[in-house]
């Protein structure tokens, strides 16, 4: 029982882990515990439109450890187009010593969980990923472009980075996206 005591209080850090988008309609930005939660209640409520059905239960523990590594690394806006494979290295090394306070069996299945998601090669990791990609721009439409504004980002490069991955999960939560973002590129909220 300590081992799970332990584990869970060690989980308690990712409130801390601030990320880039600010919670809606607040000056306040969001932490990654409360991202991770959003984005499990975003595809409880999407999946009737997954792109394949997929086992709903696995897709949201996928996203309630996908973000666990942020603990030791930090949090690194979706949009960043450099370190990459350094970042998911370290998150690697990372989940490995948090889940390491688990014992076995969830141990070895949150680290399974955790891979899933990373490779997004069944169908309910690339479900998991469209809803991971989906939350930043819906908090930033719902905050007039405020972290695309402050970090200077291209309308460009917000569909490179999350259209094909939401594209292969939820298709029709891509279609609602494309659809919003060019309207608010016609406005100018990008760079």
């Amino acid at each position: 029982m300590q081992q799970i005591v332990d584990f869970i209080l060690e989980l308690d850090k990712l409130k801390s882990v601030t990320r880039q988008s600010r919670s809606k309609g607040s000056d306040r930005n969001e932490n990654s515990a409360e991202h991770s939660w959003q984005i499990a209640m975003l595809a409880y409520s999407l999946e009737p439109y997954a792109a394949t059905p997929v086992d709903i239960h696995r897709v949201v523990a996928m996203l309630l450890v996908h973000d666990i590594g942020e603990i030791d690394t930090g949090d690194t806006i979706v949009y960043a187009t450099e370190g990459w494979e350094e970042r998911k290295a370290a998150e690697l090394e990372a989940v490995k010593r948090i889940f390491g306070l688990v014992p076995e069996p969830q141990r070895s299945y949150f680290l399974e969980l955790w891979l899933e998601f990373d490779e997004a090669a069944t169908p309910e990791a690339r479900f998991a990923h469209a809803a991971d990609r989906a939350m930043p721009p819906l908090l930033n439409l719902a905050n007039n472009g405020q972290s695309w504004r402050e970090n200077g980002i291209s309308y460009e490069r917000v569909i490179d980075k999350i259209g094909p991955p939401i594209k292969a999960g939820c298709p029709a939560m891509w279609e609602y996206l494309r659809s919003r973002l060019e309207e608010e590129n016609r406005i100018g909220w990008f760079k």
